[in-house]
């Protein structure tokens, strides 16, 4: 179900369009909610132990950044990873207000358990959409990302 809202054909496309994408992001993030419940973590733990993953060590601010989150979560995040030992935070040596956050052995076996879960459920997700519709996907989302990032 679309809007409801009589506007423009324009007005009405974008409304639409946000409609859908949120409710699309709800129910894939609804979904996939059970897949961390059973690794243990919370999807901004898993988003932040996969940027760690795959980027290597960074800086706290950065890795908001990297995943969407606003400085009041990713510390919260990165504190209750660390209470589990699953990362390592450490001050940067040329900035003591900086934080420099690894992947603990704990959290990278952690990560290598849930990761093929969370890829097999994606990909059974995404099943049925072509590589082209990706690519125009991937093409939108990032046009809507930057404009937003400006």
């Amino acid at each position: 179900m679309g809007t409801n809202y009589k506007g423009t054909t324009k007005e009405i496309n974008v409304l639409n369009s946000f409609i859908k994408l949120v409710r699309a992001h709800e129910s894939l993030s609804s979904r996939l909610y059970m897949l961390f419940e059973k690794g243990g973590l919370t999807e901004s733990q898993f988003y932040l132990l996969d940027a760690i993953y795959h980027l290597g060590p960074m800086n706290q601010k950065v890795l908001g950044k990297k995943i969407s989150r606003s400085e009041g979560n990713i510390t919260m995040v990165v504190n209750n990873l660390e209470k589990r030992k699953l990362i390592k935070k450490k001050q940067s040596d040329d900035d003591k207000r900086i934080y420099i956050i690894k992947l603990k052995n704990e959290g990278r076996e952690l990560y290598e358990k849930v990761f093929p879960k969370f890829l097999k459920a994606i990909m059974n997700e995404f099943a049925g959409i072509g590589g082209k519709e990706h690519k125009e996907f991937q093409r939108v989302c990032k046009q809507i990302g930057l404009k937003n990032s400006k």
